[in-house]
């Protein structure tokens, strides 16, 4: 029975050994700083291949990209093993997200690992040091006072108060000894830089988790309560959002856009919502409408003409009457003073004329926008003209003036649809970041200690000390002292 009881105790110690020790190992695998290079360089490596594809976009675009740096019969081929890999939707793949993970699990364990030990020369406040070991430091200077040691024990209280150190006295192997540090937190600099780069990965994560990124193609006059992403998949915003209007300026005589904007309405049970005072909000590229922590940036536009779209003119007659009017396909409007009627009668996103001196539609797109339209008075045919949006001189007719302003309902603004709930754990890692860097790179835990000893009415005075980083310069900061002293000395 006793012998039993002994093989069971030696089964649990081994067992608890054998967990142990399975333990220290992943610990000591978590430590190592051949993890950290390694995880490092994978998540730099993907994240460049996924900067260069284009997240849940369009997988022609996509291909084109690939093709550029393995040609156009490989890009197929390797753009569905990328895709098969998470390539195009990475930052929400699982691969990278136990990446991010096992990079702050490496951080963590490495920075507990050797805090400790840096904690306690923090938390140890400097103390006097016997003469000999204070002789034996490697960076340390001596200098000769010609006063007794009191006045030179002044000099040097001064020297060190003036280079930022606050002395502490003893008396060690009959001399008199001063003893100072500064920058003693500055060994946590390091720390917490690792803190700031696990705070941004935290915030990486709940924007990934919490977060999206999608877009919505919205027409003028049209509504929407959902984003797309990926797929088609809908995301609910949590409000409506209306396009009132969408306008795209190019430049002259040439399709190349100059500015384009989207008027949109924030809806909230079906009540405009004001944002900075105003009801509508005008947006453009790099000035998007934020609201409730999602952003609409506008990115990109697009025509879809359908039956409810309507043409817009300012009609002029030649007594300087104005009048604008809204009208569908086919219907009629009258100059003002007249009793001569226009009908649309036919219409060209981008009209254009060819060798042949032939009209015809270079583009899908509203690039240069024109009506046909039909006058008639009294039931008889008067004229017919080809009237362009962007170009005044085809406006003008013997009755008046017809302006052609907009085939308003036609066009959809591209929006980017962004929300990041750790956008500010982000930034505030980022200015702990900052300050953690300037800490470990522009400051040190600097101490030093001083020897005095009289020698036939002068003083021979020894300075010596350490630095935790950037010896040159704490080299420079002693020789500094050291003048300092006899300059003192001379006052």
């Amino acid at each position: 029975m006793r012998g039993e009881l002994m093989l069971k105790e030696t089964d649990v110690a081994e067992n608890q050994s054998q967990k142990s020790s399975i333990i220290d190992r992943i610990w000591s695998g978590l430590a190592s700083i051949k993890l950290a290079v390694i995880v490092f360089a994978l998540i730099s490596l993907t994240s460049i291949v996924g900067t260069l594809l284009e997240q849940n976009g369009d997988p022609e675009k996509n291909l084109k990209v690939i093709a550029k740096f393995v040609g156009t019969s490989a890009a197929p081929k390797v753009f569905a093993m990328l895709d098969g890999l998470g390539f195009t939707d990475m930052y929400h793949a699982w691969w990278f997200v136990a990446l991010l993970y096992l990079f702050a699990a490496n951080l963590i364990v490495c920075s507990l690992e050797r805090l400790p030990n840096i904690w306690k020369l923090v938390r140890q406040p400097i103390q006097a040091l016997p003469a000999d070991r204070v002789s034996a430091m490697p960076v340390r200077r001596e200098v000769l006072l010609k006063s007794d040691r009191d006045s030179a024990a002044s000099a040097v209280q001064a020297a060190l108060r003036s280079g930022g150190f606050q002395p502490a006295q003893a008396e060690t192997d009959g001399m008199v000894q001063f003893y100072a540090e500064k920058g003693r937190y500055s060994r946590l600099g390091v720390y917490m830089t690792h803190l700031s780069i696990i705070i941004i990965l935290v915030g990486a994560i709940v924007g990934m988790k919490y977060g999206f990124n999608a877009h919505l193609n919205l027409l003028e006059g049209t509504t929407s309560a959902v984003a797309y992403f990926g797929e088609g998949k809908e995301i609910p915003l949590g409000f409506e959002l209306r396009c009132d209007d969408f306008s795209v300026d190019f430049y002259d005589t040439s399709d190349t856009p100059k500015s384009y904007k989207s008027w949109l309405t924030v809806l909230e049970n079906g009540t405009p919502v004001a944002i900075d005072g105003k009801t509508t909000t005008e947006i453009e590229v790099n000035r998007p409408l934020r609201h409730k922590g999602v952003t609409f940036y506008q990115s990109s536009y697009g025509y879809a003409p359908n039956r409810d779209s309507l043409f817009k003119f300012v009609l002029t007659g030649r007594n300087g009457q104005k009048e604008s009017v809204s009208l569908k396909f086919g219907d009629a409007f009258t100059i003002p003073g007249t009793t001569v009627q226009g009908v649309v009668a036919d219409f060209s996103p981008a009209i254009a004329v060819d060798q042949s001196n032939r009209l015809f539609t270079y583009a899908e797109s509203m690039n240069n926008p024109a009506v046909f339209v039909e006058f008639s008075e009294q039931g008889k045919p008067k004229y017919k003209q080809w009237i362009l949006k962007r170009y005044p001189e085809t406006w003008a007719f013997p009755d008046g003036t017809v302006e052609f302003q907009d085939l308003w309902g036609s066009q959809y603004t591209g929006l980017q649809v962004r929300k990041d709930p750790g956008v500010g754990i982000v930034y505030a890692g980022c200015l702990l970041m900052s300050i953690g860097l300037y800490i470990a790179f522009f400051t040190s835990h600097a101490r030093v200690w001083v020897l005095l000893r009289e020698e036939r009415g002068t003083t021979r005075v020894m300075i010596a000390g350490s630095s935790s980083k950037n010896r040159v310069a704490f080299e420079g900061n002693i020789e500094r002292l050291t003048q300092a002293m006899s300059a003192k000395e001379a006052v």
